[in-house]
C-alpha cells in the first residue's frame, strides 16, 4: 500500500491504525513479542549507554515502550521529549509513563518541529518503516542531532518476521545493507550492530538494531 497511495493518504492510514484498537494493544503486543523486556536489556546492560546524555528525543513513542526504559536508565538531569504522529498514542504513553517528566509532542518524523542540533541522543523504535523513503526520516533525525550525538535505531528487516510485522502494522521493511548506505549519506555512521540475545545474533533475527553516531 505504501507504494500505491500518496504519502499523505498513507500517513492518515497509519494514524488511524494506531489511533484504533491495534494501537490500544501495542504495549501488550510488545510484551508478548518480548520486544519490551529484551529492549530494556539494551539500556540496563549499557549496550546502548544513556549516561551523559542531556537532551533525548524518543521518536515514534507509541505507548511509551522505549521511553519507559529511557526515563528509567537516563541520568536524572536528562530532558526527554516523546514524539508520535498519533495524539491518542501519546495520550496512552502519558498514562503509562509515571517516572520523570517527559515532554509530549505530536509530530511527523519527516518534518520535526525542532531546531538543528537540538538533541544529543535519539531513540527511534519501529517508526522508520512507516516512511516511503528511509532517507527522508534519517536526514531529519540527523538534522536535529548534534555532532557526536548517538541514535538507537530499531526497524523491521526484510525477512519472514518482518513480513508478518508489515502485514499487521501496515509498514514496510528494510534491507540491512541498503539502510546502512542511506545512513552514511545523511551523516550517520553505522557504529555498531546490537542484538537482543546471542540466539538473535546467530539466527539474524529480531530486526535491525543499531547504534548510529552523527558525524
Amino acid at each position: 500500500m505504501i507504494k500505491q497511495v500518496s504519502f499523505e493518504e498513507y500517513r492518515d492510514k497509519v494514524r488511524n491504525v494506531y489511533d484504533g484498537p491495534q494501537g490500544a494493544l501495542l504495549a501488550t503486543c510488545s510484551m508478548l513479542s518480548l520486544h519490551a523486556p529484551l529492549g530494556e536489556r539494551l539500556f540496563q546492560k549499557r549496550r546502548f549507554d544513556l549516561h551523559g546524555c542531556r537532551r533525548i528525543l524518543d521518536v515514534g513513542s507509541g505507548a511509551g515502550q522505549i521511553a519507559k526504559h529511557v526515563l528509567k536508565y537516563a541520568d536524572p538531569q536528562a530532558a526527554v521529549t516523546c514524539v508520535d504522529l498519533s495524539h491518542k498514542m501519546l495520550r496512552r504513553a502519558r498514562n503509562r509513563l509515571k517516572q520523570g517528566d517527559p515532554q509530549f509532542v505530536v509530530a511527523d518524523l519527516s518534518c520535526l518541529p525542532f531546531a538543528d542540533g537540538s538533541f544529543d541522543c535519539v531513540t527511534c523504535g519501529y517508526v522508520l518503516e512507516h516512511l516511503p523513503d528511509a532517507e527522508l526520516g534519517l536526514a531529519e533525525l540527523s538534522r536535529v542531532m548534534i555532532a557526536g550525538g548517538r541514535m538507537l535505531l530499531l526497524t523491521s528487516e526484510d525477512n519472514f518476521s518482518g513480513a508478518m510485522t508489515s502485514r499487521m502494522w501496515c509498514c514496510r521493511t528494510y534491507n540491512r545493507r541498503d539502510l546502512a548506505q542511506i545512513c552514511q549519506r545523511v551523516g550517520l555512521d553505522w557504529h555498531k550492530e546490537l542484538w537482543f540475545t546471542r540466539m538473535h545474533r546467530a539466527l539474524k533475527a529480531g530486526g535491525i538494531c543499531v547504534e548510529l553516531v552523527k558525524r
